[in-house]
């Protein structure tokens, strides 16, 4: 399809460029029983007999560091990797809907180059050889197409790669898929008119989240070793807590964002950055340092010159992190978490304690304040952004995530702003600036109090870093995420955070909570939402939040928080059997 056909009416269009890529999909690969009953398929990969046994081992390797290992040693070669990796990602996508841009010939062809080179060298082309990454669809491809969920994108070819594709190239990575994103990208949750709707693969009927919706089911499937998305308001995190992930919210300008596609385009108060996707603790290190190691400064000219740092990964100016000392914040004052995050909440706790680690509680500082104001930057052109997209092609801007066929009612009518920020209008250039001063003011504000910490923390230095939810509940039924107030402080402030998997819903541990005094509309909502049967089983995690530009100690102190966590889960299971 070209750009010529942008005579048809929107529907056929996006009819004829859906099936085209169910065209693209290999007969072979084609699953003959869907299993549309089953509303947990996780383990359809397992059972649907399209992977051998070499595929399902290769694919569940989950750690990045271990596929890197055999691909450099010539125990796996790409082309075996890659292909496998592509057959499951293309059964995710026939359960959950996850993929946009399929190109199986492409990819395979620059895993056998890589193959090529290492057999005739005995060297990998770099740091990520023979890997395959599945990338959010804004990360432009030459080529391709970059749809990014609107229909009047269909047919726009890129005539060149964005800087992070150059770079996973020169890296020696193997891109292979790209995934699905919602119309606008401001929502957090995956639908669009083209592509269609992103599942939760743990529960069907549940959203994966937004807007990296599709990589966030694609990775939980294991269809890939390693995926990046994009994050303005918890776009990494959201999926990333919903799906059961690891991800990394770099900062501002630490990882080259030019080239790629985006919506909001020119609002740069509140900058979106790219990160990584995976379930590996182990592939966020080596994603940012294979990127930072590329000096990608030097391709794109807002990136900060901040080589990798060594010494800040070792948590130098965090007292070598013996001991660190988190805070909790329990609740952010705008809206409460359901049972299941508050019990990962204490188990996080108990097992940096054991780990002897300090752990005090964060009190939400302007919480609402910031959100407010970010949500109003957001919205400052009144949705021009997301009505011209819309209206060059005639299909229409979606108001609501809900899915018609899935009975439950709206809790938040939600299409672009919440009950606490109002309607949104478009802002004259004054008010807009008034807004980015104001958003000054509060960081600043922020760092006074985190930096005020020193005096309850005991380690004569201020809170190494804040463990919260980064949503108030685990995956919701389809068009109910209404909550970003947890993840949108860190985008606004600029703080560098990752997501952490701590435990899955249990019915028989997380009951309702009580009634409470609700602090607005929101809350209320949110309470009234919470089922543990309806939410059995499904990932819960938690973020953790550090300082700006501080990716290198940051993901240091998540693998702390994660062996601590898993050393714990050992010692409780082996009390348990004694």
């Amino acid at each position: 399809m070209t750009e010529s056909d942008s005579s048809l009416d929107w529907k056929t269009r996006a009819a004829q460029r859906k099936q085209a890529q169910l065209d693209s999909i290999p007969s072979e690969w084609i699953l003959h029983d869907l299993r549309l009953e089953s509303e947990n398929v996780m383990d359809v990969p397992e059972k649907c007999g399209l992977l051998s046994a070499r595929e399902l081992e290769i694919t569940n390797t989950t750690d990045v560091e271990v596929i890197l290992k055999k691909l450099s040693n010539s125990e796996w070669s790409s082309v075996d990797v890659t292909r496998a990796f592509y057959k499951r990602a293309i059964i995710a996508q026939q359960l959950t809907n996850c993929l946009t841009e399929i190109f199986v010939e492409r990819a395979l062809d620059r895993a056998k180059e890589l193959d090529d080179i290492l057999r005739r060298t005995g060297k990998v082309v770099g740091p990520l050889h023979g890997l395959p990454v599945s990338l959010k669809d804004q990360f432009t491809m030459k080529g391709l197409e970059t749809i990014m969920g609107y229909v009047a994108w269909i047919g726009r070819y890129a005539k060149s790669d964005c800087v992070l594709v150059e770079m996973l190239y020169d890296c020696g990575a193997v891109p292979f898929v790209r995934t699905n994103v919602p119309q606008t990208l401001m929502w957090g949750e995956t639908y669009n008119h083209v592509f269609g709707r992103t599942s939760n693969p743990y529960n069907r009927r549940l959203t994966a989240g937004g807007s990296s919706g599709g990589e966030g089911a694609l990775v939980a499937m294991k269809g890939s070793p390693l995926g990046v998305g994009t994050d303005i308001g918890g776009s990494l995190r959201i999926p990333s807590a919903f799906c059961g992930l690891y991800t990394l919210r770099p900062s501002y300008e630490r990882l080259p964002y030019y080239g790629a596609t985006n919506a909001l385009e020119g609002q740069e108060s509140i900058s979106s950055v790219l990160g990584p996707m995976t379930n590996s603790i182990t592939g966020l290190k080596i994603f940012v340092k294979a990127i930072i190691d590329s000096q990608p400064w030097k391709r794109d000219p807002l990136v900060v010159r901040k080589e990798w740092s060594e010494k800040e990964y070792q948590l130098a100016f965090h007292g070598g992190g013996s001991p660190l000392c988190f805070a909790i914040m329990w609740d952010n004052g705008v809206v409460k978490p359901h049972p299941p995050l508050r019990r990962a909440m204490v188990m996080t706790k108990g097992a940096l304690e054991a780990a002897g680690h300090r752990v005090i509680d964060w009190e939400p500082h302007r919480h609402l304040e910031i959100y407010k104001n970010s949500e109003t930057i957001f919205v400052a052109d009144g949705g021009e952004d997301y009505r011209t997209e819309c209206e060059r092609s005639g299909e229409p801007l979606i108001k609501s995530m809900i899915s018609e066929d899935d009975g439950h009612e709206p809790i938040v009518e939600k299409p672009f702003v919440n009950h606490l920020v109002g309607e949104s209008y478009h802002r004259s250039a004054y008010q807009l600036w008034e807004l980015h001063k104001e958003k000054r003011q509060l960081r600043k504000s922020h760092l006074d109090y985190w930096e005020a910490t020193v005096h309850r923390t005991g380690t004569g230095r201020p809170v190494d870093g804040i463990i919260s939810p980064a949503v108030a509940y685990p995956a919701v039924p389809h068009g109910l995420n209404t909550d970003s107030f947890y993840t949108t402080l860190c985008n606004a402030m600029d703080y560098t955070t990752s997501v952490f998997p701590v435990t899955s819903v249990d019915t028989e541990l997380d009951h309702p909570h009580d009634p409470h005094e609700f602090y607005n509309y929101e809350d209320e909502a949110v309470y009234k939402l919470y089922d543990s049967g309806l939410f059995q089983g499904c990932p819960v995690g938690l973020q953790l939040i550090g300082r700006t530009q501080e990716e290198e100690a940051v993901i240091r102190m998540t693998e702390i928080i994660d062996t601590a966590l898993k050393e714990n889960k050992r010692i409780n299971t082996e009390t348990d059997t004694k």
